[in-house]
């Protein structure tokens, strides 16, 4: 799909994974709103790529249709990436067996609300506007792509919401590919693994930690770079034959329980 001329939208696009794909977006033609809470590293990314940003909690629906708005200022929306996501380990049940020590609930809830119900409120919102482009070759109006991880196939202990939230991207993917066949947008969803972003922090602890991490990564045994996972993100986006599909993005690593 040809995105010259059109606009994206990045949700967590201010650092990470979500940053290299608004860099790849931009470099293709598109003008890019980084959509996130980070307003000091979105504004400089936005800068930085000619795009603009726009301050987005995915759990307000408001602030999805503010950067909607601001994308087809600039352009047809074509692209939007869904990156946007929080993660904490708690185990299910606490040591002293008291209820008051089990895995928080709300906590649990939080995940769910962001990583899940934003992700499908940013597709039916972004969707609604592409439903509205003019159509490109063989009818195609748009594409979507989910950031999931591989915890949705293999999640560790303490991961419980972590993996649900991702789960539930990658389980509602076919049935939004069918939904949204109608309207000539297509949806994927890749899963990174062990990806080297800021998640990790920095320093010699942060790394000895992923030094110790990329250890069970199959080959090559290293954490992956995020504009390897931003490569392919682009394929999903520009190959117009790639729908409703999910795609591992992690050197061949399988999650040990913990």
């Amino acid at each position: 799909m040809e995105l010259t001329n059109s606009s994206a939208i990045v949700t967590g696009g201010a650092s990470g994974i979500g940053a290299a794909a608004a860099r790849m977006l931009a470099k293709k033609g598109a003008k890019v709103v980084i959509a996130d809470l980070q307003a000091d590293k979105g504004e400089a990314l936005a800068k930085e790529i000619g795009g603009a940003f726009c301050k987005v909690d995915v759990t307000n629906t408001q602030d999805i249709i503010n950067a909607v708005e601001m994308a087809t200022s600039m352009g047809p929306i074509r692209a939007l990436v869904n990156s946007a996501g929080i993660g904490w380990a708690q185990r299910t049940v606490g040591k002293d067996g008291t209820v008051d020590s089990a895995a928080n609930l709300d906590a649990f809830k939080k995940v769910i609300a962001i990583n899940l119900v934003g992700t499908f409120d940013c597709i039916r919102v972004v969707g609604t506007a592409m439903s509205r482009n003019e159509p490109l070759a063989h009818g195609e109006r748009g594409a979507i792509v989910n950031i999931a991880s591989v915890a949705a196939f293999d999640g560790q202990i303490g991961q419980a919401s972590y993996s649900a939230s991702k789960g539930g991207v990658v389980g509602m993917t076919l049935p939004i590919a069918r939904d949204l066949a109608a309207i000539g947008v297509r949806i994927n969803t890749v899963a990174p693994g062990l990806i080297d972003t800021p998640i990790y922090g920095q320093g010699d602890s942060s790394e000895a930690f992923k030094s110790n991490l990329q250890k069970g990564v199959l080959f090559p045994q290293r954490l992956g770079d995020p504009d390897e996972l931003a490569s392919m993100v682009m394929e999903c986006i520009t190959n117009s034959y790639m729908n409703a599909e999910t795609i591992r993005v992690d050197g061949g690593i399988r999650m040990p329980p913990k």
